[in-house]
């Protein structure tokens, strides 16, 4: 079997995941070289996964004649540009979410993108990989669930590890963009429909210098699409239980409910504390195999020569609505997307 001999960019905790999967969990994929700003955490990773080529500067990366694709796990505001970049080196790209931090960046983007007809670009919405939305996909799309009613989608993050979230904040483009996103993929990934209207709501209930960056530390949005489904979406920073993403579907003909509990496995604790489960305690272990999904299937785009169902178009959408979001959060007014 063909391998693909990917460069990969960013080595902070997602992009540290992705580098690990690509050099020994995916079968159709060679981690050939890795870049960061920070060459002592450049020359770890590679002592550890056996990476030959190392790099500080990610245009020299994507120089090299031997890659075949580029994976970009940098913070966000760097993907518009490297996207472009490395498509002009004749790579197919994989990118993160979000797309870029602004519209306009996720526009410079598109342009780039479509100047590369021929090559592969995958944006990394990993939901749609996860094997319970891939089966809740397939059921909505088979009829089951006759005409969807209500998205409703949570996503929080622990509250452990929110003093690594906060040194990012600022640059994250905000809540709804940097996790509301997903959630607002799966609305119009399920309902195959766009949003009409959109009202965000949310505040600082444990986090005060999230006001600093006209944001929240939870926030919440509703909203109608053009078909007159409805969605609720809540994203927090806050969660005392640990990493929790719940989804339910609601429609005419039955209701679909995704880790209603956040369980780790399907064990119960009876103890003096009473029965419980544990929970998820960071994104990474909740998504790990959706991680490497969306990897393989990047890979299988580059070598059956095919596109993927996520396009840069998808990221466009996600992070206009997302920004509208956060305009009717500082405004307090419920806002239509035609505006």
């Amino acid at each position: 079997m063909r391998k693909i001999k990917i460069g990969s960019v960013g080595l902070g905790r997602l992009g540290y995941e992705h580098a690990v999967n690509i050099a020994t969990k995916i079968s159709q994929a060679e981690l050939t070289a890795i870049c960061d700003i920070d060459a002592q955490r450049v020359n770890q990773v590679a002592t550890e996964l056996g990476v030959p080529y190392q790099y500080t500067d990610f245009e020299e990366m994507c120089k090299n004649p031997e890659l075949d694709a580029i994976v970009i796990v940098s913070p966000s505001a760097h993907h518009p540009a490297q996207i472009a970049m490395a498509l002009s080196y004749g790579k197919h790209v994989f990118s993160d979410k979000p797309l870029g931090t602004d519209v306009a960046q996720c526009l410079i983007a598109e342009k780039a993108v479509e100047a590369y007809p021929d090559q592969v670009f995958m944006l990394g919405f990993m939901r749609r990989f996860d094997p319970s939305y891939l089966d809740a996909k397939a059921r909505i799309d088979r009829g089951e669930l006759g005409r969807v009613i209500l998205v409703r989608s949570y996503t929080q993050d622990p509250i452990s590890s929110v003093e690594s979230t906060l040194k990012f904040a600022q640059w994250s483009g905000g809540q709804f963009l940097d996790m509301c996103v997903h959630d607002i993929d799966l609305v119009r990934w399920f309902t195959k429909s766009e949003p009409k209207n959109v009202w965000g709501i949310g505040g600082c209930f444990e986090f005060e210098q999230y006001r600093d960056w006209n944001d929240g530390d939870n926030v919440a949005v509703m909203m109608q699409n053009e078909d007159e489904a409805m969605s609720f979406m809540f994203a927090g920073r806050a969660a005392a239980h640990g990493s929790n993403v719940e989804t339910e579907i609601i429609g005419t003909r039955g209701t679909l409910r995704i880790a209603s509990v956040p369980s780790i496995n399907h064990l119960e604790i009876m103890d003096s504390h009473g029965v419980r489960k544990e929970c998820f305690q960071d994104f990474l272990t909740r998504w790990h195999e959706a991680y490497i999904n969306e990897i393989v299937e990047f890979c299988n785009c580059i070598i059956e020569n095919r596109k993927p169902e996520v396009t840069v178009y998808d990221g466009t959408a996600v992070s206009r609505i997302a920004y509208r979001c956060k305009e009717s959060f500082e405004t307090g007014k419920m806002l239509s997307m035609k505006d």
